[in-house]
């Protein structure tokens, strides 16, 4: 009885609004809107705050699952990017960048990555930081999956092929640093 009274009223609702999509064609594929990665970080740049996170992928790094993570494209190379990127976060009036490095990065012979001693002395021209930690790169990745479940993460994925030289900048204030953070909490604690 139940069936009659639903497939009824499918029935109903399909004579009553009729078919409005006969007219349309229907498509050969489906279609894939591209943005430019640039544009995109600029509007998402604003608002990220603090313990977001924004990655400088090499090729092979994977599709990652986490809904907090969106992943964009670049067309151009890996260091243009970093560069780009680079430029985008020191613009903004709200965060710093501490960078994070694969510590593997060290440790990879020009023999087994061609590539890698030039790219090495790009990276520290580009970076020119003191904050920048190397960490083993399973231990960053830890990082941004916990991180992920609270904050959002943009990775932007490059073609290059030289293992070990994702770039990970953790967002933090740039109008509020540790020292004023630890100062306010030990004058909380005193009242």
């Amino acid at each position: 009885m139940k069936k009659h009274i639903i497939f009824s009223l499918v029935i109903c609702l399909t004579v009553a609004c009729g078919d409005t999509n006969h007219n349309l064609p229907k498509p050969e594929k489906t279609t894939v809107v591209k943005v430019d990665w640039e544009d995109e970080l600029q509007d998402q740049v604003k608002l990220l705050g603090h313990r977001n996170w924004i990655v400088v992928a090499d090729e092979a790094y994977p599709l990652q699952s986490s809904p907090g993570i969106t992943m964009l494209r670049s067309n151009a190379d890996h260091v243009k990017t970093l560069k780009s990127v680079k430029d985008i976060i020191d613009g903004q009036g709200h965060i710093k960048p501490i960078v994070y490095l694969d510590k593997e990065i060290d440790y990879i012979d020009e023999s087994a990555a061609p590539g890698i001693t030039d790219y090495r002395k790009t990276l520290n021209e580009v970076l020119r930081q003191k904050n920048v930690q190397k960490v083993i790169h399973d231990d960053i990745i830890s990082m941004l999956d916990k991180a992920s479940k609270q904050f959002n993460i943009v990775v932007i994925k490059t073609d290059f092929t030289i293992p070990y030289t994702s770039v990970f900048f953790q967002l933090d204030c740039k109008y509020w640093d540790s020292e004023s953070e630890t100062h306010l909490r030990d004058k909380m604690n005193k009242n």
